[in-house]
């Protein structure tokens, strides 16, 4: 082929190749959105030392309980909703893959054998085969960005897949470790109730032997029976309760409920310093919130993508191959063929459609900024909410600890009183009810201290961290595997 002709062909490759730096469509910002210079309600709230100005991956490991531990464990190994949340991350992954290979051109082969023949008006005809082989390439250019923009929106997608699955997994971690301690509140009640059973069967003694001697009235025994059984009645609602939760613990680690137990623990938790930080580090710490911007940086790119369809596609084609009507000639003498040349392709007219599909591109990208900033001010309003619960919960923990010792005492005093017979039963009953009121709401206020714990380490983002390039055009999706230990 002459050197004129081959340079005339690639012409067109090379004024594509210049245009390629430019790319149509709005370079991607992340939205603003005002989120202040420190919370709110961390009035009180006790600052983390120095060596702990973060939380950790593994931050279930702060309330130092094996045993949740190794629920946490098991549920990253086997939960069968963070599978489905890392399949989806794996698909956006290799939707990634696919836009990149628009880069790069097409080639194809094609190998095909026809048998022909033909007659004339006498007996003589001719029969042949004709063994063709041949190579096609063909390549679009990225002379418009197209093809940049919509790697750059599936870039995006998959960052923000990856933050979805982060999402689902600290959810999922958040909901095993309030179902936990809602377990071992339970544990503690059951504890409660042996106890109260105990004492309340021994009053019962004690009035039915005084009522034989005569020296109380029969409405005390009924008094003393009758609290007994509401008791039990409420002891055993407590076993359909930790049943249940025992069954959420089963399915959450990925095992059938029948399969799986737990035994009772004496305590119910340590509550931890949880370190609080800063809101705008909420933008990187809260994987629903990178999830949100992700997916607004990929609306912006849909923009670009959309407005280069105004835009001719170029396109490079060569064909070329081997023609011969016998095989065995194939290596000595074969026909050759080959064809080179650019194509332009320009819609003139399409009533509006591609003006129609940046609009729809631009709204989209709207909806989803703003989606963004809703995300943000809800994650902040989120952690402003278990701050002042937490903080003003402490305080409920105090006065709630004086109620608890007055109540203790004035039972002991009262069952003193009824001993030395200065008082009837049903004076002794109120009192103990009272007592075994405030005992339970002792232990409902510390598991909801530690539920609440979990929720603010949850809307803090519970210790993942974006990648450094997430909050710009480029850049890798962010690690989700197990949280180191």
């Amino acid at each position: 082929m002459p050197t004129r002709k081959i340079s005339r062909c690639l012409l067109p490759a090379a004024l594509a190749l210049a245009l390629s730096a430019c790319a149509v469509g709005p370079d991607y910002h992340r939205p603003d959105v005002p989120v202040g210079n420190a919370y709110k309600e961390t009035q009180g709230w006790k600052p983390a030392q120095p060596a702990d100005t973060a939380l950790r991956a593994d931050w279930w490991r702060a309330y130092q309980d094996p045993v949740l531990d190794g629920l946490m464990q098991a549920l990253l190994a086997h939960n069968a909703d963070l599978a489905q949340a890392e399949a989806q991350y794996r698909q956006a992954q290799a939707l990634l893959k696919g836009a990149r290979a628009d880069f790069f051109p097409t080639v194809g082969a094609n190998l095909s054998a026809t048998r022909s023949g033909s007659s004339g008006g006498s007996d003589a005809s001719t029969r042949g085969t004709q063994s063709t082989l041949t190579g096609t390439v063909s390549w679009e250019p990225d002379v418009w960005g197209k093809v940049r923009r919509s790697v750059e929106s599936s870039r995006a997608s998959a960052q923000a897949s990856a933050a979805d699955m982060a999402a689902t997994r600290l959810s999922l971690q958040s909901t095993l470790a309030q179902t936990y301690f809602n377990l071992r509140a339970l544990d503690a009640e059951q504890r409660l109730y042996a106890q109260t059973l105990q004492a309340y069967q021994r009053s019962l003694t004690i009035t039915e032997n005084r009522y034989s001697t005569g020296v109380a009235a029969q409405v005390d025994v009924e008094s003393a029976r009758a609290q007994l059984e509401n008791a039990h009645t409420d002891a055993l609602a407590l076993e359909w309760q930790r049943a249940q939760y025992e069954h959420a613990l089963a399915v959450l680690t990925g095992q059938p409920p029948s399969a799986f137990s737990l035994a009772s623990a004496s305590g119910i938790g340590k509550l931890p310093e949880i370190p609080v930080g800063l809101p705008s580090q909420l933008l990187e710490r809260r994987p629903d919130v990178a999830a949100a911007e992700r997916r607004t940086a990929e609306a912006n790119a849909q923009i670009g993508v959309a407005e280069a369809a105004w835009f001719p596609d170029l396109t490079l084609s060569a064909d070329g191959g081997l023609s011969n009507d016998r095989w065995a000639l194939w290596l000595a003498a074969p026909t050759r063929f080959w064809s080179l040349g650019p194509a332009l392709a320009l819609t003139l007219f399409d009533g509006g459609a591609r003006q129609a599909n940046i609009e729809q591109a631009r709204a989209a990208y709207d909806a989803q900024a703003a989606a963004y900033r809703s995300t943000v001010l809800n994650a902040l309003q989120e952690v402003e909410n278990y701050l002042v619960q937490l903080r003003v919960m402490a305080r409920e923990q105090q006065t709630q600890d004086r109620a608890l010792t007055a109540s203790r005492n004035s039972l002991r005093l009262t069952e003193n009183q009824y001993a030395a017979g200065m008082i009837d039963y049903l004076s002794v009953a109120q009192v103990e009810a009272t007592a075994l009121s405030t005992e339970r709401s002792a232990l409902s206020l510390q598991a909801q201290r530690l539920v609440a714990s979990v929720q603010l380490i949850a809307a803090l983002g519970g210790g993942w961290q974006a990648a450094p390039d997430e909050g710009g055009n480029t850049g890798s999706p962010p690690n989700t595997g197990s949280p180191s230990k």
